[in-house]
């Protein structure tokens, strides 16, 4: 019997999470520099939180645009620290207007999306876990892709939010075998 992966079964919004996006490969530039920012976010917090303060952040972030996140001066940090819907830590709120100015000259350089996946070698890794301790909270994939972008000026990157990073965006395949999106990523998506 197939059986959803046990982390994503505490609330209706993780669940949907799981099923709709957690693992799906993804090359959209939008879509990456969100789950960055969030990734980093949640440092120290469940995703639970994140994913409960998802929306807050698209509305207080200007929908995660990194040219108008790169522009936030102090009022802008000052109405973030401000805003209950987000997580008010001023640490994290510098490094999300650090990493929109890094990701702008990231993407000018190189360009952000094949640089983030050129740590998988442009293509979802397929792990086939079958209990999730088993499931890694970092590789040497993650640690290259940590120094990186701190060499680049990227905050709150650590190797464990980078490999989560890569499990969300789907250049990693961590679905536990037993799960029905284990198979289901694997696909080729539009």
């Amino acid at each position: 019997m197939q059986t959803r992966c046990p982390w994503a079964n505490r609330s209706e919004a993780e669940s949907r999470y799981h099923d709709e996006e957690w693992g799906v490969p993804s090359f959209d530039a939008s879509h990456l520099f969100e789950m960055l920012i969030l990734e980093g976010a949640q440092a120290g917090l469940s995703w639970t939180t994140i994913i409960n303060k998802r929306e807050n952040y698209r509305r207080a972030l200007h929908r995660f645009d990194p040219s108008r996140i790169a522009r936030y001066g102090e009022r802008d940090k000052a109405r973030l620290l401000a805003d209950a819907g987000i997580v008010r830590n001023r640490l994290k709120i510098d490094a999300a207007i650090t990493n929109a100015r890094a990701w702008l000259e990231l993407d000018v350089q190189q360009g952000a999306v094949p640089f983030l996946w050129q740590f998988v070698d442009g293509k979802p890794h397929q792990n086939a876990w079958k209990r999730l301790e088993q499931v890694p909270a970092s590789t040497p994939a993650s640690d290259a892709m940590s120094k990186e972008l701190k060499h680049r000026g990227f905050k709150f990157v650590g190797t464990t939010i980078c490999y989560a990073f890569m499990q969300a965006v789907g250049m990693v395949n961590d679905h536990l075998i037993t799960c029905p999106r284990h198979t289901a990523v694997q696909r080729p998506h539009p």
